[in-house]
């Protein structure tokens, strides 16, 4: 097949001369800019797109139909009983054979395309192998930035969205670390743990992937729309299975945790609830045959339950970046070091920085603080008050700030750094 992709090549100029026509629009009137042409249909990711666009059809039976047929763009042929003989519900083979399913699909190829993204369908040979592996993995993925990265060796970060500073500390830590070692970091860009885990990707200047359950156009929560701007702009993606346009809707997440478990060789668990959706994540990790690792946590937390029982249940407990690093396939660490050996001590020490040496009332200040828990500035106060004055407490606390040693939380609550 003939694979055709929204970013390459043709794109690109059409992209560049968008960029004209946007410049020029600063000064010229609206009815003076000419429309970008779209790129050349692809009639099978076309047909792919038709299919996944069709109402009442899932994944499975989306690839089933595909398989019987031998070819995704048959289905814009078919008479009506011939698709209803594929099993399709009513709606769906009247959509298809109307031929609403082509119009919808040549639309959304044009959204795609304005939004300068990616259409991979099933058929595509870019389409990552690893979630080809899975038993229902999605006919079409919409993605903005590198889609490269969708094969690239993986693991999956996530919990709760209501993290301790101990979680949000050891989060961004592995991810730190592992994405300096050149291992993708892919989460749900959720609150708490999963949008720690990106960050802990971006500061290690490495490339993060981003699986929503919203279309690709729609940031959510709305509070992390910088977080989607820096993994663009970094060099990372965002990757989803429905539409563009598509608004937060309940059902689609516990839906995507899937892919992320899917484009991933592991996946490791932080902090989680006993009804969290994280859950849901482990649970096809363990159905996809990947790896499983989780961070032990205090039993007396909430939070601890999940990463915990886990564990209890064969799960690998994770404390450094090591015992992920030690459980990995050994091709796929192998792909790593070869990528830059050169380098590789030098990333090594990125988030594992040597310790300056501390000032003796910067010593006291991290003394009486806790990476599990935060402390407010007058309860600092009151432990050091008869051995330091107010305002040497306040200046320890900057320089250690500014160290990266402490991290300041709303409400000057402040706790330590892992």
């Amino acid at each position: 097949m003939d694979t055709v992709q929204i970013s390459d090549s043709a794109a690109a100029s059409d992209s560049a001369a968008a960029s004209e026509i946007d410049a020029a629009a600063m000064t010229a009137k609206p009815e003076r800019a000419k429309p970008v042409p779209a790129p050349a249909l692809d009639e099978d990711r076309l047909a792919w797109l038709a299919l996944a666009l069709a109402p009442g059809l899932g994944p499975k039976r989306i690839l089933d139909a595909v398989q019987e047929l031998g070819s995704a763009s048959r289905i814009f042929t078919l008479p009506l009983t011939a698709l209803e003989g594929l099993r399709f519900p009513a709606e769906a083979a009247q959509f298809l054979f109307d031929g609403k399913g082509r119009r919808a699909a040549e639309e959304e190829w044009a959204r795609v395309a304005a939004q300068d993204a990616t259409l991979l369908s099933f058929g595509c040979p870019e389409y990552p192998e690893l979630l080809r592996e899975i038993y229902d993995p999605p006919p079409v993925l919409w993605v903005r930035g590198d889609v490269r990265l969708l094969s690239r060796p993986a693991i999956a970060i996530v919990g709760t969205r209501h993290p301790t500073p101990y979680g949000t500390g050891v989060a961004e830590m592995l991810a730190r670390d592992l994405a300096a070692r050149r291992l993708l970091v892919v989460s749900g860009m959720a609150r708490g743990i999963d949008s720690c885990a990106h960050k802990g990707a971006l500061a290690a200047r490495r490339p993060t992937l981003a699986v929503w359950g919203t279309g690709i156009d729609i940031v959510y929560p709305k509070e992390n729309k910088k977080l989607a701007e820096e993994i663009l702009g970094t060099g990372g993606a965002i990757v989803s299975e429905v539409p563009m346009g598509t608004f937060p809707a309940p059902q689609n997440f516990p839906r995507r945790n899937r892919i992320l478990s899917g484009l991933c060789v592991a996946v490791l668990v932080v902090e989680a609830g006993e009804n969290s959706g994280t859950r849901v994540t482990a649970r096809c990790a363990a159905e996809q045959n990947r790896d499983l690792f989780a961070v032990p946590g205090n039993v007396t937390n909430k939070g601890s339950w999940t990463p915990n029982t886990l564990i209890k249940q064969g799960a690998k407990l994770v404390a450094t970046w090591e015992d992920v690093w030690e459980d990995l396939p050994s091709q796929v660490r192998l792909e790593l070091e070869a990528e830059s050996p050169a380098a590789s001590k030098v990333e090594a020490g990125a988030s594992l920085l040597a310790d300056p040496v501390l000032r003796p009332q910067e010593a006291m200040a991290l003394e009486v603080l806790r990476t599990d828990e935060s402390l407010q500035i007058d309860a600092i106060l009151e432990l050091l008050e008869t051995q330091l004055t107010s305002s040497e407490v306040f200046t320890a606390l900057f320089e250690l700030e500014m160290a990266g040693r402490i991290r300041q939380l709303p409400g000057k609550n402040y706790v330590r750094t892992l």
